[in-house]
C-alpha cells in the first residue's frame, strides 16, 4: 500500500471520528494511530527503542 493511500485512510478514519464522535473521539483516534505507527516501524526494523533513550551528543563532542 502506498503512502498516499495510507494517509487518505487515515484521514477518512480522523474525520468518521470527528464527525461522529466529536473532538475527544478525533484526539483519541490522532493518538492511537501515532502509537500504532511507531509499533509498526519498530515490527518492521526502522526504528529501535534506543533510539528515543539514547542522550543526544553535543557539537563539540562529535568533532574529536
Amino acid at each position: 500500500m502506498s503512502m498516499a493511500v495510507a494517509g487518505m485512510i487515515a484521514g477518512m478514519a480522523l474525520g468518521f471520528a470527528g464527525y461522529f464522535g466529536g473532538f475527544a473521539a478525533f484526539l483519541l483516534v490522532a493518538a492511537l494511530g501515532a502509537i500504532g505507527f511507531l509499533v509498526g516501524r519498530f515490527a518492521d526494523g526502522d526504528l529501535e527503542p534506543g533510539d528515543f533513550f539514547r542522550p543526544r551528543e553535543r557539537d563539540d563532542e562529535r568533532r574529536r
